[in-house]
């Protein structure tokens, strides 16, 4: 017998903790899926059994599909895929569409298909069940190839005339213990329960880890998420991601990185209008950063945007320009109005603009689009025309999560992006309706407002970190030789705009030649004669 003795507190010897060596990382599997490995910092648990659960559509047999075909392909494991619902004909004629050729693989014995049709209404209930048979079958199919992954889809059909729960239970129990005997790397594909992850609710506590897919619809926009519910011996994303089902077959988005280790760039690019550039300490934005241009309609939220696209391909990088609200010939069309010919880029390939509607599809499609595009175009900078039309596809809170992600995915890139965000008449001009301006490096506000009858446009710069930059409010205009700002022109301790500035001090091309130092005032008689020579 052992006995304890308890000594105060202070009567106990004080020695610095030694380090601890870490626990060994479990052996994975890589799924060669996109983002999902980066979910979970590997891929699956090799030689254990996975399950994969969620509704009708949700994509549970393409995931199990392409992780046994990837592994085929890309890591040299041979696999074989158990189907209890889906004929080999089907399968084979489903895959092709995401570019797979099955029969090819299944020729090379490096993939091995079996269909095991059940017949519900001939299956009777009657003295003891077992599964010892598809045990035979499996090893057969599993020593044939040599496989080390395996897929059984889905597992429900094989209990699905029978009413003993316990029974049920003990089979499951031994088909994943077997499994893990034979140091399968396995994917059990499951149905949804009514009050649980799965129907009998036993699959998800055998399993070693768990993944629930999720097919939901709000206001008539379908969107896919993923979740890992659990991995027994590894760390994991624990948030919901988004992921898609496209002609690439399934790739997931992980939500964003965990720590924020961007670089911190110091090189500028310019703006694209040179009067904005002297705002910014006459050197643009920082490179690698995100810019918000807000403002109601008829702003110059776009024409600016054009602006430092074309600024970009004039210094010969390559620019990605987003496009919510008007094809790429209405752009080309009216940026020429305000003297930006983007043309010339376009059909130089520095320029690739991609327009569609953003009630097209949801966000977390629109999300992969537009890092697809980023991927495979590989631009220097990113122009998102606008942020605000997203309202349409989902919450302020789910546009401001996404936008997060896109704005994670162009840091780590070094990628200079600039979104345009509408406000309305009568909201608060300095806020944005989705709430995105803290996530923003540099935030320029357009507005436009009455002044002596006539509609006068101005920019400021409401921030721009690791910067110096202008407080200033400067007059706003185009030509058709671009965009000004108008030198801040005082007279008798007010600002004069419009007109009355032009009355004052002739028009912007008068000015522009003359010294940049501004009079302070100026006489009423000296006023009168400019005026009537005007």
């Amino acid at each position: 017998m052992k006995f304890i003795l308890t000594l105060p507190h202070s009567l106990i010897p004080w020695h610095p903790m030694k380090p601890t060596s870490l626990p060994p990382k479990i052996p994975k599997a890589l799924t060669g899926i996109s983002g999902f490995d980066d979910s979970t910092f590997g891929g699956l648990p090799r030689g254990r059994p996975t399950l994969v659960c969620g509704g009708a559509g949700s994509g549970k047999t393409l995931f199990a599909l392409q992780f046994l075909l990837n592994g085929a392909l890309r890591f040299k494991e041979p696999g074989v895929f158990v189907s209890f619902e889906e004929p080999v004909d089907e399968l084979v004629t489903n895959v092709a569409s995401i570019g797979y050729d099955v029969a090819k693989l299944v020729r090379q014995k490096r993939i091995c298909i079996e269909h095991v049709h059940l017949e519900r209404g001939e299956i009777v209930e009657t003295g003891s069940f077992n599964l010892d048979g598809l045990f035979i079958r499996l090893e057969h199919a599993v020593d044939q190839i040599g496989a080390k992954r395996i897929v059984l889809d889905t597992i429900e059909v094989l209990f699905a005339s029978l009413t003993d729960q316990g029974l049920i239970r003990d089979e499951l129990r031994r088909l994943f213990r077997w499994l893990k005997h034979k140091g399968l790397t396995a994917v059990i594909t499951g149905e949804k329960g009514d009050g649980g992850l799965t129907r009998y609710g036993i699959e998800e506590y055998v399993s070693d880890c768990v993944i629930a897919l999720d097919n939901r619809t709000h206001d008539q926009i379908s969107t896919r998420r993923l979740r890992i519910v659990k991995y027994r011996g590894s760390a994991h994303a624990t948030n919901e991601v988004p992921f898609l089902i496209g002609p690439d077959g399934f790739s997931v988005l992980p939500v964003a990185s965990i720590g924020l280790t961007d670089r911190a760039s110091t090189k500028r690019v310019s703006t694209g209008v040179a009067d904005l550039d002297t705002m910014l300490n006459g050197k643009g934005f920082l490179r690698g950063t995100s810019v918000l241009l807000s403002g109601t309609a008829g702003t110059g939220k776009s024409s600016i945007a054009a602006a430092f696209a074309a600024a970009a391909c004039q210094r010969g990088e390559r620019c990605l320009l987003f496009a919510f609200e008007e094809s790429a010939a209405q752009i080309v069309r009216n940026m020429r109005s305000v003297g930006n010919d983007l043309q010339p880029w376009l059909d130089d390939g520095r320029l690739m603009i991609k327009a569609a509607r953003s009630t097209s599809f949801g966000l977390e499609l629109h999300l992969v689009e537009i890092i697809n595009a980023i991927i495979h175009f590989a631009p220097q900078v990113v122009v998102i025309d606008p942020i605000s039309n997203f309202i349409a596809s989902g919450t302020p809170l789910d546009v401001k999560a996404m936008l997060s992600r896109v704005i994670d995915v162009m840091k780590s890139r070094d990628i200079t992006c600039v979104f345009t965000s509408l406000t309305f008449g009568g909201a608060d001009l300095e806020g944005t309706e989705i709430h995105v301006s803290s996530l923003m490096d540099t935030w320029v506000l357009l507005r436009s407002s009455e002044v002596q009858a006539e509609r006068i446009r101005t920019v400021t710069v409401l921030k721009a970190r690791g910067m110096p930059h202008s407080n200033a409010v400067r007059e706003f205009v185009f030509t058709g030789n671009g965009m000004h700002l108008q030198p801040v022109c005082r007279q008798d301790g007010q600002i004069l705009v419009g007109a009355a500035r032009e009355a004052a001090f002739g028009t912007h091309a008068d000015h522009a030649a003359k010294p940049h130092h501004i009079p302070t005032t100026t006489s009423r008689t000296a006023l009168r004669r400019r005026k009537a020579r005007s």
